[in-house]
């Protein structure tokens, strides 16, 4: 067990105060490290801001983290996140407040401290120097969590959180394409880039679906729009299919292929949870997963409907 023990800084107006002080009749009260962490349902783990060489396994995993009375809790998901344990997930491990350093302990990955900086009203940054590693995280009720946000900054992985995104709907509108003939999408972690494509029958158990087709793909942000994304299939044989990809809901996406404006939607099958210290179930290609930083390009819409 590490026993590094961490800082906790507060800004408060400009100042550090360590009681309640009286100042030209303005109240200055002391709040604690534990005040801090339990002032917010949710805390988002801006994964994109991370710092340093090193790495926390339960805190690369999660989407968002919440601590109360001594108990830890994480999203691990994106799916069903608002819904998982009635929207803090699942319970991880412990945690307490001693003074002014923060000792958690995750039931898998085992002890971990910190050095807690107060950035702003709802921002913290935690820092665990013994691994070399800074984390920011950003404080969320879990009414006024911004999930579309969730989504969209982290598509990659709920694309990943089913074994197989399953065509349900094709518009009448478009021009035939060879795309019409594939029914399955799978994108698995290995490195976020690679996905796999079949022309299985609608309704083929998921266990036995024929992966056909293997390439890889990208994910752009979109100018101007942030509930839009660009995604293109490269497909090993050369083919190349560019979508417009928006989001439905925690299960179901739109693909609207730009070259033949056709609009196709996906719904997830077999979702895949992952549970404490990363295993996911049922097992498949995506346990162990983490996240990694991710630097998206910008496209211009091609294509205004």
């Amino acid at each position: 067990m590490k026993s590094v023990k961490l800082l906790l800084i507060l800004f408060i107006t400009g100042a550090v105060f360590n009681s309640c002080t009286l100042v030209e009749d303005d109240y200055i009260y002391e709040i604690s490290l534990e005040e801090v962490l339990t002032e917010y349902d949710l805390w988002y783990i801006d994964y994109h801001r991370t710092t340093g060489t090193g790495d926390i396994p339960f805190l690369s995993k999660a989407f968002t983290v919440s601590f109360f009375n001594g108990h830890m809790y994480a999203n691990n998901n994106i799916a069903d996140i608002g819904i998982t344990g009635n929207g803090l997930g699942i319970e991880v491990g412990n945690y307490t407040t001693f003074n002014e350093y923060l000792e958690t302990f995750h039931d898998l990955d085992g002890a971990y401290d910190f050095d807690v900086t107060q950035i702003s009203a709802n921002e913290i940054k935690i820092e665990d120097t013994y691994n070399n590693v800074s984390y920011y995280l950003v404080g969320y009720q879990r009414n006024s969590f911004d999930y579309d946000k969730l989504f969209y900054e982290n598509i990659e992985y709920f694309l990943q959180e089913y074994v197989a995104w399953e065509k349900t709907d094709t518009s009448i509108s478009g021009a035939i394409n060879p795309f019409d003939e594939e029914n399955f999408l799978q994108f698995t972690p290995e490195d976020n880039t690679t996905f796999y494509a079949s022309k299985d029958s609608f309704g083929t158990n998921i266990d036995v679906i024929n992966w056909g087709f293997v390439g890889g793909y990208e994910i752009y942000d979109v100018q101007d729009y942030e509930d839009l994304k660009i995604l293109t299939l490269n497909y090993d044989n050369g083919d190349n299919e560019e979508f417009e990809l928006s989001v439905i809901n925690d299960s179901k996406i739109s693909l609207f292929h730009v070259s033949s404006e056709t609009t196709y939607e996906f719904n997830g099958r077999g979702f895949i949870q992952f549970l404490k210290g990363g295993k996911a179930k049922p097992s498949v290609r995506n346990t162990g997963r983490k996240r990694t930083k991710i630097k998206r390009e910008t496209k211009v819409r091609k294509y205004l409907k």
